[in-house]
């Protein structure tokens, strides 16, 4: 044996040779560009897109609410009230005398809405809201006679009665009055039982079309791509922004089955579009995570006018002969706070841009004008939407 291959000396060079690539691994530099990139958020498809076609339909009636404790409509004021009370006798077989009038204090005209959800069969029972239309004070402990319900193309979809919920109460007597919550809407839980049901496209052709919520066209590619990564290529493929097309079986279990899969495989979603949302109505201001901003110079400052008015009585002497004249004197005052030229560093993450808006001191009325004008001075990186 060679006294370089003795056994001892060839597991010391074992050691070294190692520790050297472990050395190596740690201390070689990373290549440029090598960052890991920020963790794009991550969402499933039913939280992104849902199919077309399959929604809920709006449905409407009007109807009349009875057994009110003195609190209907007044039938001065509401004549349909009356009309449709008239019209229901006459449909039970009632008739009233010519010439009787009718002025009953316990009946309400009222409008029932409801939502009447996909897939939904007959006899199936959907919640209805009854709202007043009238003068009526309170709906409370009412009930709602048979009222069907309507859709957009005139078809009657439910029927809707029974007895009202409503959370509130109030009390008057001697011109006080005293109210809690609102007093002139109530619901009633699987109020209306559905008579006819409306056609989906669910189970037609070889395709279906998953419409996405919020226009973007790489939240569309993201989700075909999650949809081909799991069920294999070709299966969905991004016609536009807001539509991506996914081919199913042709068997209806299967199909279902496929769907149910599909709306739960996770999205990874890039980036969104930096965007300032103003509420000129409110001052609300929302500002997403992209939002950037360049280096600026802001100056802000108030004037404010004050004008006060000061009301003069002019009395004459006991034997003067004269008249008490009232007159008025208004104060105006300005004043102008100095504002410092403040300087904005360009900063890239939301909690600097947050900083660097608060040490503007300025109300959040005021910070719309100031963002719209760093938009157009080309300091805020970001689309402006005005709510």
């Amino acid at each position: 044996m060679r006294p370089d291959h003795h056994p001892d000396r060839l597991m010391r060079w074992t050691l070294v040779i190692a520790a050297l690539a472990a050395s190596t691994a740690v201390w070689w530099p990373a290549p440029a560009g090598a960052a890991a990139a920020a963790p794009a958020s991550t969402q499933r498809i039913k939280e992104l897109a849902a199919v077309q076609g399959v929604r809920s339909n709006q449905l409407l009636g009007y109807g009349l609410v009875v057994g009110l404790d003195g609190t209907g409509d007044q039938a001065t004021q509401s004549p349909n009230t009356t009309q449709s009370l008239q019209s229901l006798l006459q449909q039970l077989g009632v008739t009233l005398p010519a010439g009787t009038s009718l002025s009953p204090r316990n009946v309400a005209a009222v409008l029932v809405t409801a939502q009447l959800p996909p897939f939904a069969q007959p006899g199936q029972a959907i919640d209805v809201t009854v709202s007043s239309m009238g003068n009526a004070k309170s709906l409370r402990g009412g009930t709602l006679i048979a009222t069907p319900l309507k859709g957009a193309d005139g078809q009657i979809y439910a029927l809707a009665q029974g007895n009202l919920l409503v959370g509130g109460a109030g009390a008057s007597a001697g011109g006080s009055k005293v109210q809690i919550n609102h007093l002139s809407a109530g619901r009633i839980p699987d109020g209306a039982t559905v008579e006819r049901s409306v056609p989906t496209p669910l189970l037609e052709g070889d395709a279906l079309t998953l419409g996405v919520r919020a226009s973007d066209f790489a939240t569309a590619s993201a989700i075909a791509e999650a949809i081909n990564r799991a069920h294999g290529d070709d299966t969905a493929e991004a016609l536009d922004g807001r539509s991506v097309r996914v081919r199913m079986p042709a068997q209806p279990g299967a199909r279902l089955a496929f769907l149910a899969q599909i709306e739960n495989l996770p999205v990874a979603l890039a980036r969104p579009a930096a965007r300032v949302v103003l509420n000129a109505r409110t001052g609300s201001i929302i500002v997403n995570d992209a939002v950037t901003l360049g280096p600026c110079a802001v100056a802000h400052g108030n004037l404010s006018v004050t004008i006060s008015t000061t009301p003069l009585v002019s009395q004459p002497n006991a034997l003067a002969g004269g008249n008490t004249v009232q007159a008025e004197r208004s104060d105006i005052a300005i004043s102008q706070q100095g504002g410092s030229l403040i300087t904005l560093p360009a900063s890239a993450r939301l909690a600097d841009v947050v900083k660097a808006l608060n040490s503007l001191g300025a109300t959040p009325m005021d910070l719309l004008a100031i963002l719209q004008a760093m938009k157009t001075a080309g300091a805020l990186n970001a689309e402006i939407e005005v709510i």
